[in-house]
Order: C-alpha cells, then sequence, then structure tokens
C-alpha cells in the first residue's frame, strides 16, 4: 500500500536521514544470575541490586559478532522493504569484531549481497552505535549516499575473564540494526553530540595485539590480561552519570528542543543505578528511559539498537515523536542524538514494489552461490598450476617478474 504523507512538509532542497528499518538478533542461550553463582563468587541478590540485571545472553559456538549482526540487518531491511543492492553503505560499530580485518561489515555486506555498498567497522565501544547512526547520517545528509545500514553487534562472552566479578556478571551477547534512507521529508536524525576523552583510557578497555600494556612492567599487578576486558567500575560509573544529562541536554539544544519535547530516551543498558541518577539528573521520571538490561545485560554497541527495537514492538515509539539516544564507554566515550521519528510513514513510500521479498531472499542466495563458485574456482586454479611439468611455484613467479621487465 503507497500511502501520500500530506501531514510530513517536504523540503525541496535539504535532504534528511530517516530510519526506516530496525531489526535485533540475540541467542538463544540464556545465562541467569542463579547461574553465574556457579562460575564466579556472586549471587542473584547482589547483582540485581547493584545493576538491575536478571539474565544475559551467551552465544553458542556456531554463532558470532557477524553471524548475529546479519541477522539483525536482514530484519531491519524486511521492514524498511528494501533490497541489498539499494545499500550504499554499511557500519557496524563493534568491540568485538571477527577479525582484525576483514572487517565485520565486510563480511556481513558479502552475506547480505550488497554488491554496490561500501563497509567498515566503527570502535567506540559502548557509544559506537550513536557515532555509526551519525557518520552514516552526515554522508546521507550531504548526498554522497542514499542508503545506510548501521549495526550494532557484540559476543562480549568471548572477551570476558569469568574469574573477574566486576565484568563477568554485567555483559551479553547480541546485535541490533537500522536502515537509514534519503527523503525530502523532514526528520529523522536532527542533531548529534560525539565526545571523547582519552585521558580516562586506562579505566576500562581490552589489550589486544599491539597494545602497549604489553611492554608495561605492571602490566600482570595491574589484573590486566590480553584479549580480555578490564574496567574501573567505580570511576565509570561517576563518569556515565555525570556525562548523559549533560550530553543529552546539548543534543536537544542543538535540534532547538527541551526534555519536554522528548517521547522516549533510548540509553545504553549498563547499569540500572546508572540510569535512574541520569533521571535525576533531568529532573523527569525513570519511565522515560527505555531499559531492558534486566532480560540481556549490557551488550555494548548493540544495547541501543537492540532497545529500540523492543521499544517500537511495545508501542513505546510513535510517528512524529522525539526519540533521544545516548551511549557511553571505553575511550572514554560517549555520545547522544536526537531524532524525529517517522518510521512506517517514510517506509511505506519508499518501497521499491514488486516482489521485493522474494528478490531479498535470492540476493541472500545469490551472494551464497557466489562465494561457493569463487571458492571452487581458487581451488581449480591451484590444482591446474600444481599440474604443470617442470614448474616450480618460484619459477612461476620468476616469468611473471621477466615478463613485467
Amino acid at each position: 500500500m503507497v500511502t501520500h504523507n500530506s501531514d510530513l512538509p517536504a523540503s525541496p532542497t535539504a535532504t534528511y536521514a530517516h530510519i526506516v528499518g530496525w531489526g535485533m538478533a540475540v541467542p538463544e542461550t540464556v545465562l541467569t544470575n542463579q547461574e553465574l553463582e556457579a562460575i564466579v563468587e556472586t549471587n542473584d541478590e547482589w547483582i540485581r541490586t547493584r545493576t538491575g540485571i536478571h539474565e544475559r545472553r551467551i552465544a553458542g559456538e556456531r554463532e558470532s559478532t557477524a553471524s548475529l549482526g546479519l541477522k539483525a540487518a536482514r530484519k531491519a531491511l524486511q521492514i524498511s522493504n528494501l533490497l541489498p543492492t539499494d545499500i550504499d553503505l554499511i557500519i557496524v560499530a563493534t568491540s568485538t569484531p571477527e577479525n582484525i580485518f576483514p572487517s565485520t561489515a565486510s563480511l556481513i555486506q558479502h552475506w547480505l549481497g550488497a554488491t554496490k555498498a561500501g563497509a567498515f567497522d566503527l570502535s567506540a565501544a559502548c557509544s559506537g552505535f550513536v557515532y555509526g547512526v551519525d557518520m552514516a547520517s552526515q554522508a546521507i545528509r550531504s548526498g554522497s549516499i542514499q542508503v545506510a545500514v548501521v549495526i550494532g553487534a557484540e559476543t562480549m562472552s568471548r572477551v570476558m575473564d569469568w574469574q573477574d566479578r566486576g565484568t563477568c556478571i554485567l555483559f551479553g551477547d547480541g546485535a541490533g540494526a537500522v536502515v537509514l534512507k534519503a527523503s525530502p521529508i523532514q526528520g529523522g536524525v536532527l542533531s548529534s553530540v560525539l565526545r571523547s576523552d582519552g585521558s580516562g583510557g586506562d579505566l576500562l578497555g581490552i589489550p589486544t595485539v599491539g597494545s602497549a600494556d604489553l611492554r608495561n612492567p605492571d602490566f600482570a599487578v595491574n589484573g590486566h590480561k590480553m584479549h580480555k576486558m578490564f574496567m574501573n567500575g567505580g570511576e565509570v560509573f561517576k563518569f556515565a552519570t555525570r556525562v548523559i544529562g549533560e550530553s543529552i541536554d546539548q543534543a536537544l539544544d542543538k535540534a532547538d528542543l527541551n526534555i519536554q519535547d522528548v517521547a522516549l530516551i533510548v540509553p545504553h543498558q549498563a547499569n540500572q543505578r546508572i540510569i535512574q541518577a541520569a533521571a535525576r539528573s533531568l529532573k523527569v521520571e525513570p519511565d522515560l528511559f527505555m531499559s531492558n538490561l534486566d532480560r540481556y545485560g549490557n551488550t555494548s554497541a548493540a544495547s541501543i539498537p537492540i532497545a529500540l527495537c523492543e521499544a517500537v514492538q511495545q508501542g513505546r515509539i510513535k510517528p512524529d515523536d522525539h526519540v533521544a539516544f545516548v551511549g557511553f564507554g571505553g575511550g572514554l566515550t560517549w555520545a547522544s542524538m536526537v531524532i524525529k521519528w517517522t518510521g512506517n510513514k517514510v517506509v511505506e513510500s519508499s518501497g521499491p514494489g514488486f516482489l521485493t521479498p522474494q528478490r531479498r531472499q535470492f540476493s541472500y542466495l545469490l551472494a551464497r552461490w557466489r562465494a561457493d563458485l569463487r571458492r571452487i574456482s581458487r581451488q581449480i586454479s591451484q590444482f591446474v598450476n600444481n599440474l604443470r611439468p617442470g614448474r616450480s611455484r618460484i619459477q612461476r613467479l620468476q616469468d611473471k617478474l621477466d615478463r613485467l621487465d
């Protein structure tokens, strides 16, 4: 069905970046507080009263950051009624990528069959999703792209030190995604505020390849382990409670709005006490904040898009509502954003038409076939090269160099 958006003004010159699709994916495996008692010295009451978390999801052996991100992206594309070939850019915000390179975004780009899209990963820890949406919306508003997919995806369980009760009780796995689309209709992303304070980099992090910690004689003394998260919980708590309200106020001011204009705040899901402190700072009721961390814990860059999807499902976001996002995390980084939710009003008038779901599924199959054909082609090429009599690999390389001369 095609609808006419007579109630939404269109600009003949400006371009706006609207969220027109959303999707989430979480592992099936649930790890409860009671089950954690068998792993680390803690208990259900201690976790609930201090964090608000009851359970979290843990990725299985066949699940990964990329596979969860792919599922979320497919659901978002389905809602947007767009094809993978419509995508111009894919951004994956993550602290737990598949590899240092290739990027997780490139893997998802291939599996979607988004053959016309650029792709890259973005590292801004728990603020990463808001950073990614800002990057994509700026590209759309500039006119350089029309459609972007922004994904927050994490498998935090893979970087947990399961003997550190200060971190392992907090985090879970999951992914959320949004599709942003250019439109002359006013709305979508209205403002954003991105900030960083690298002097707090020693409060929260994951040392990995190339880390200066490897050369630090106090590395083990500080309790840091390679590829495992460390966190100074008290300092991070103070940082978060300080920046959330301030950041939201700044984003609202840039959008020429105030807190009374906001229908819902979707914060990074880190700790229920942080959300309560932010509500006090903004002088609003805690109900203005979306919270689902009791069931998922802290999913880092995935937490805001997962919470956004559930807010839409629960009817907490309606067309023309002003919604604020706010994230904070390692770096230290923080970011806030204000959007005018137009959702289905833009989606219903922007679909490419007949048989789109079937064409989308065919794109996914085609991507799989393309990968299989390329793998078979490489194997055949290698087999043929090995059959060449008297020709070593070094000799063949020398021949190529001679031809260049």
